[in-house]
């Protein structure tokens, strides 16, 4: 498989992959966006959220009711202004349905040199900072 192919099946099988982790924990593919911005962050507000993802805000009402409802997420008073609410990841949520890829991709590592490993993380970063800007071109339209 040669790049521009290698690249595509790689995206096709991360869809696939969300898809499968959404179907087990009953959440979307945004809804592991957001809670991946949401651990990111430690905590967000629901407005935060919003922008962050590119969502309404209501949109972002029902994104957390269903990590809420997953046990992936919750809402608690904001400790500087206990008139709004921040949204938290539950810790560990998602190790169970993680723990078989991060022990597969351990193993796979393992298999390159490190200086092979530097090159891999190199594209896999900038891949990502590809992948956001087309993503934000498309999304600007």
């Amino acid at each position: 498989m040669e790049g521009r192919d290698a690249g595509r099946e790689l995206s096709t099988a991360v869809v696939a992959f969300h898809e499968a982790v959404g179907a087990s924990l009953g959440v979307t593919a945004v809804d592991q966006r957001a809670l991946a911005v949401i651990a990111g962050a430690g905590s967000v507000s629901a407005g935060d959220l919003a922008k962050e993802i590119g969502l309404t805000p209501g949109a972002v009402t029902g994104v957390v009711d269903r990590l809420e409802r997953a046990g992936l997420a919750q809402r608690a008073p904001d400790p500087a202004d206990r008139r709004r609410l921040v949204i938290t990841a539950v810790p560990g949520a998602f190790g169970k349905v993680f723990a078989g890829l991060d022990a597969a991709m351990a193993k796979l590592m393992a298999g390159y040199s490190p200086a092979e490993q530097a090159v891999i993380a190199d594209w896999v970063a900038n891949t990502v900072d590809v992948l956001r800007e087309q993503t934000r071109l498309l999304t600007k339209r």
